[in-house]
């Protein structure tokens, strides 16, 4: 059951504020959220409760592990949050309470609730994601990500303006920022054991001046130090500090230790007393990189991804199934074995990394199975009592290409963060500590244009090896791309002029993996399965070899900062032809596919193009409304028609309504100056009516375009005039994708469509019933352009390829009935606009049982089963669509 949130804190209430609590609590709060009854009475009796301890504990694949607990509940949940039966079995949430306190982690956010039980119905949202309702806003910022940022904000600022000869120097600014690279590790290095504790920022306090006019000295020799390796060569007061490696402070050329200042240096020591150890490398290195990069400051903490975002990518390309071996290896040591050796040789592989977000949670969820897998071997295999000395997960493994040359240096950094960070989980799984210095992987970011390297340099790709190309690169819609952008894409499609930025990447990644074992799942804008892109792109992507394997439909993709910029976003993963199961996503629901269309549905490979007809032959034509040219003489506000009339009453016959899709969905009017030939002489005596004219074609003169100076002198005529003297249907062309159905207008002769409405002249009722149904509704979703997140409604994608089974007059007169109902409705409530109408929370409850007859009535002739979902019209939509065409062609391209 799917329910929506007042329902869900209302089923919540009521087991909040008791007296006392026992096991059916866990039971009653998954029902709360719409588990089914069946389902809780086969985890109530056992039969699919896959607890360790079914005797206090009740735990659910993919949903929950409860435990109830005499014990202190937060040490429990500690060792059981990362516990192999919870990896194993991907459990989303973990539960401790001993009914008193209720512990509570969300194990894909990292998001933890504490609190008396009986408060649980204030609390209500933190379990959303059972009723399939992701949060927004996952987890407030930790200290040191933004607090950090924002001092070495600070200091970056002080320096460069300390220093500004270093901005005249060819690699001055990226000697800067190589610079902070090594005062980030160091801050970390000593606040997590690399280093002793607070050791460099005490070395700093202790050998300069208060002034700062020597830290630049000390700090030279201190980098010369750390990639010292024997302690001897090392001057006495730094012997202490260790030997790193790994290139990051080697001495390089283009080298520059900043001159400090007073206020430099104590910027230096305070940031050296902030909690460093708690930083997220998935996040930091994108809100670091905000802080050095010219005009991006005001937007820190914004382009960072969220790691529940991340996962949408990761989980379903890989790691699910990596889990899934894990449960069915879960009691044979040697079955265990083979996965950690598989894991071991995985590659991943971000040709778009940035500051590494998707590359350092990859490595970070590896390594927490790999723990998982070691933590069961101990249990069940005594040999495996000695674990070995290093992660088999190798940041070596990790491959990314970045342009920026400075996110490359934060990406490689990142990684070695996040190896430290699970290196100290796995000391407190096991007790044994495994060194991250000194630095053995020098990283394998490379910096370069994606588009135009050749990504086989940059991790080899022999055909047999388990590589996964994921990441989330640029998008940049066709007309916000500059010259150089339109020349990458030039390098890889002829279609380079029409295509999204982001194409560049699913196209070479489908070349890159095609006849390999290898795999990739992107994150894109939605446009690119969306309107005319899809044939353009699609075809060549797929061809006859490669197949979607799993996509999440249309979700605002943001992150978790403060104000954090969002996009309509899908993720796709693309791979070999197979008959491995498929899943498309669609509001955090799985629901399984037979083939997944580059539109995102349950349906065969099709690409829809441009038709001047319908496909539908007893459709009418749905076409442009008028466009004036005119720099707006033509057009009249309220204000200007009254004013006109009450001066020339006469002009009433040239004056008629003008309704574009804000006239037709806000209720604003306007209105347009509509000359026939006929008429113009009389008309240019008025003299009001005559300066428009002329300034329609002065206007016109202007232009660069032929036919636009040609009209100059019928400066009465629109540029483009569709209108006829009948009742017409108006289709908004930019429509919210909020609304539940489209707001189609009905309007009489005396009103004229602009170009931002499609009109439908030859009026018929039934075809008013037909568009403004669900059924249509769902094919606009899947096939329409977007203007940002909103419908691009379109007449020669959208409606023209709309399939529409054969109709008999019965059937007709049934569909007129249910939309003069509609209309009836709508007049009824004449006082609102259809904004007001189709908002989906402010919808009349009459209007939307009229619409509910229009939705079952147009179901009905697609199909005699009932549809639950949208997934399935689309399903039958797409199906039908393929019969059509198929018949047309056997036809001579003559449609049936």
């Amino acid at each position: 059951m799917k329910l929506n949130l007042k329902a869900v804190e209302e089923r919540v209430a009521p087991i909040g504020g008791r007296e006392s609590y026992d096991r059916e609590f866990i039971f009653e709060l998954l029902l709360a959220y719409g588990r089914s009854q069946g389902n809780i009475t086969r985890l109530r009796n056992g039969s699919i409760n896959v607890a360790e301890d079914k005797a206090h504990d009740v735990a659910q694949k993919n949903v929950v592990y409860f435990r109830e607990t005499t014990g202190d509940p937060l040490a429990v949940i500690d060792s059981l949050r990362t516990s192999p039966t919870v990896v194993r079995h991907n459990t989303r949430f973990v539960i401790v309470t001993d009914y008193s306190e209720l512990l509570a982690v969300d194990t894909k956010t990292g998001e933890n609730l504490m609190i008396p039980i009986r408060d649980i119905g204030k609390h209500f949202t933190f379990f959303l994601p059972w009723a399939g309702m992701e949060k927004a806003q996952y987890v407030a910022e930790a200290h040191a990500d933004v607090k950090a940022a924002e001092r070495m904000g600070k200091l970056f600022d002080e320096l460069l303006a300390a220093n500004p000869e270093l901005l005249d120097l060819p690699h001055g600014r990226h000697a800067l920022n190589v610079f902070f690279i090594r005062l980030l590790f160091c801050f970390f290095a000593e606040d997590t054991r690399i280093f002793a504790e607070n050791q460099f920022t005490n070395a700093i306090a202790s050998h300069t001046q208060p002034d700062g006019t020597d830290v630049a000295e000390f700090m030279t020799k201190l980098f010369t130090a750390l990639d010292t390796e024997r302690a001897s060569d090392k001057p006495t007061y730094l012997a202490a500090f260790p030997y790193v490696n790994g290139r990051l402070f080697t001495v390089k050329p283009t080298d520059v230790v900043p001159l400090f200042t007073k206020k430099a240096r104590d910027l230096l020591i305070e940031s050296g007393t902030l909690i460093w150890r708690e930083i997220n490398p998935d996040i930091f290195g994108s809100m670091f990189q905000a802080i050095v990069t010219p005009g991006k400051r005001s937007d820190l903490g914004q382009h960072y991804t969220s790691v529940p975002n991340i996962l949408k990518t990761i989980e379903p390309l890989f790691l699910d199934s990596l889990k899934e071996e894990f449960d069915t290896a879960f009691n044979s040591p040697r079955r265990l074995e083979e996965l950690l050796e598989r894991m071991g040789q995985i590659k991943v592989f971000d040709p778009a990394c940035g500051s590494g977000n998707f590359l350092v949670i990859a490595y970070k969820e590896l390594r927490r199975l790999e723990h998982a897998i070691l933590e069961r071997l101990t249990d069940i295999d005594p040999k495996h009592q000695v674990l070995f000395a290093d992660s088999k997960i190798n940041v070596e493994n990790f491959f990314g290409i970045e342009i920026d040359d400075f996110a490359v240096e934060v990406a490689i950094l990142s990684l070695w963060i996040a190896k430290h960070q699970m290196n100290r989980e796995f000391f407190e799984k096991f007790k044994v500590d495994l060194p991250l210095i000194p630095l053995r992987e020098t990283g394998q970011i490379h910096q370069g244009n994606a588009i135009t390297a050749d990504w086989s340099n940059v991790c080899s790709n022999d055909g047999s090896e388990e590589i996964y190309l994921l990441g989330n690169p640029p998008y940049l819609g066709s007309r916000n791309q500059s010259a150089g952008h339109k020349k990458d894409l030039s390098t890889i499609t002829t279609k380079y002029k029409s295509l999204d930025y982001v194409s560049a990447w699913v196209i070479k990644g489908a070349d890159y993996i095609r006849g390999t074992a290898s795999e990739m799942a992107l994150v894109t804008t939605n446009s690119i399965t969306q309107g005319e892109q899809v044939g353009l792109l699609w075809p060549s992507v797929l061809g006859h070899d490669l197949e979607i394997g799993y996509a999440y439909t249309s979700f605002t993709w943001s992150n978790r900062a403060r104000g954090s910029a969002g996009v309509t976003c899908v993720v796709f993963s693309i791979r070999a032809r197979s008959t491995r199961d498929k899943y498309i996503y669609t509001d955090e629901l799985r629901h399984e596919a037979g083939r997944i269309n580059p539109y995102l549905a349950d349906a065969p490979d099709i690409w829809l193009g441009r038709r001047s007809s319908p496909l539908s032959k007893h459709l009418p034509h749905l076409g442009y409304g008028s466009m004036p040219n005119d720099g707006g003489n033509l057009i009249l506000s309220d204000s200007e028609k009254q004013v006109l009339l009450e001066r020339h009453p006469q002009a009433s016959d040239y004056v008629k309504g003008y309704c574009g899709a804000d006239e037709l969905i806000k209720g604003k009017t306007r209105w347009c100056l509509s000359i026939s030939e006929e008429s113009l002489s009389d008309a240019r005596k008025i003299p009001e009516i005559e300066a428009r004219l002329q300034g329609v074609r002065n206007h016109r003169l202007k232009s660069t375009e032929k036919s636009t100076k040609a009209l100059a002198e019928f400066p009465n005529r629109f540029y483009f005039f569709a209108h006829k003297d009948s009742d017409s249907i108006l289709l908004p062309s930019i429509s919210s994708e909020r609304r539940e159905y489209l707001p189609i207008g009905y309007v009489g002769p005396e009103i004229i469509g602009s170009n931002k409405v499609l009109v439908m002249h030859q009026t018929q009722l039934w075809a008013f019933a037909l568009v403004t149904s669900l059924m249509h509704m769902a094919w606009v979703n899947a096939v329409s352009g977007r203007m940002r997140s909103d419908f691009q409604y379109s007449n020669t994608i959208v409606y023209n390829n709309f399939p529409v089974p054969s109709m008999g007059d019965a059937t007709r007169e049934r569909l007129t009935t249910a939309a003069l109902r509609v209309l009836d409705v709508r007049e009824y409530h004449c006082e609102k606009t259809l904004a007001e109408l189709y908002d989906p929370d402010l919808m009349p409850s009459d209007l939307r049982a009229a619409h509910a007859d229009v939705d079952t009535l147009v179901d009905s002739i697609y199909s005699k089963r009932a549809y639950e979902t949208d997934e399935q019209r689309l399903s039958d939509l797409f199906s039908l669509y393929e019969k059509m065409t198929a018949d047309e062609a056997l036809n001579g391209g003559k449609k049936k």
